[in-house]
C-alpha cells in the first residue's frame, strides 16, 4: 500500500512522523510519503489530491489528507470539533480519505465514483489526524467500509476557483488553476498578467521552452489530468526561462488571484 499523506503541518514538522506512526500501526507494510502544504490552504491540498490521485501510480494507493481550518462554524468549538471526515473512490481505484474543508474535494468531486462521509468523531482531539482518523483510514484502505455514512452530493461542494495560484515549484514556476482549454489565443501572443500589485508582460506559448531565455511564458504546464468527460486538461503555468516567475511577481502567496489583462 502506497500512502500519500498531504497535510498542512509544516515542512519537516514532527507531526508528519506522529501521524505516520499511527498509520503504520494499522498498516505496517505501507509506504508513506508526506507532502506539506501551507497552513489552512485547502486549494493547494485539493490540487495535489487530484494531481496525485488521478494520474498513474501504484495500484494500491491511499491519499490521506488533513487540512482543516475549522472555518465551517465561526462559533466557539466544543471538544476541538472540526470539519468531518470523508471518503472518495477515484475511477482508477485510488482511495481518498480526509477532511472535507474548503476546496479539498473540489478538483475530484466530479470524478469520484463514490463520495461519502465517514462516521467518526468530529472532535475529541486538537490533533484529530493523529488521534481520531487513522483507524478509519486504515479500515477503508483494507476494504472495510462499515464506517461509511451518508453520500455527498458533488453539486453541494464548492467549485475550484479558476484564477488562482495553486502551487509554486522549486524552480519558481507558478502553477495556476487556469485550465488550458479556457485559452483562445494564438501561440506567441503577448499577454499581460497581474498577480497582486505586480504586472508583467508574458508570451502565450503552447510549450514553456518555446520562448527565449529571460522571457516570461504563459503556457500549459506539467500538471493536469483527464477531465470527467475524458478529455485531457492541463493547468496554465507562468514560467521564466533562466529565472523565477515567482520572484518576478514579488513572491506571491499561494491562492492569490491571477488576472489576465488586455495586451
Amino acid at each position: 500500500m502506497f500512502i500519500c499523506l498531504i497535510a498542512d503541518y509544516g515542512t519537516g514538522d514532527p507531526a508528519f512522523t506522529e501521524v505516520t506512526q499511527r498509520l503504520l500501526q494499522a498498516l505496517p507494510q505501507a509506504q508513506i510519503h508526506p507532502l506539506s502544504v501551507p497552513p489552512f490552504n485547502t486549494l493547494s491540498t485539493g490540487f495535489w489530491i487530484a494531481q496525485l490521485g488521478l494520474n498513474p501510480g501504484p495500484a494500491e494507493r491511499l491519499i490521506y489528507h488533513n487540512c482543516a481550518p475549522r472555518q465551517d462554524d465561526p462559533e466557539a468549538r466544543q471538544d476541538n470539533e472540526g470539519e468531518g471526515l470523508t471518503y472518495a473512490l477515484l475511477p482508477n481505484g485510488v482511495k481518498v480519505v480526509g477532511v472535507n474543508a474548503g476546496y479539498t474535494l473540489s478538483f475530484i468531486k466530479d470524478h469520484a465514483k463514490v463520495l461519502h462521509t465517514v462516521n467518526v468523531s468530529r472532535g475529541g482531539s486538537q490533533f484529530r489526524s493523529r488521534d481520531v482518523f487513522p483507524p478509519a483510514a486504515a479500515a477503508i484502505a483494507q476494504e472495510d467500509f462499515d464506517l461509511l455514512g451518508d453520500s455527498l452530493n458533488p453539486a453541494q461542494l464548492p467549485d475550484a476557483p479558476l484564477d488562482r495560484i495553486a502551487w509554486v515549484d522549486g524552480y519558481g514556476n507558478i502553477k495556476t488553476t487556469i485550465p488550458d482549454y479556457s485559452m483562445d489565443l494564438e501561440p506567441e501572443t503577448k499577454v499581460v498578467v497581474r498577480i497582486g500589485d505586480v504586472v508583467s508582460d508574458a508570451i502565450y506559448s503552447d510549450g514553456s521552452f518555446k520562448v527565449p531565455e529571460g522571457t516570461l511564458a504563459f503556457a500549459p504546464g506539467s500538471s493536469g489530468w483527464s477531465r470527467s468527460d475524458g478529455k485531457p486538461a492541463r493547468w496554465m503555468e507562468l514560467f521564466l526561462r533562466g529565472g523565477s516567475a515567482w520572484r518576478r511577481f514579488g513572491k506571491p502567496r499561494l491562492s492569490e488571484r491571477v488576472t489576465l489583462l488586455k495586451s
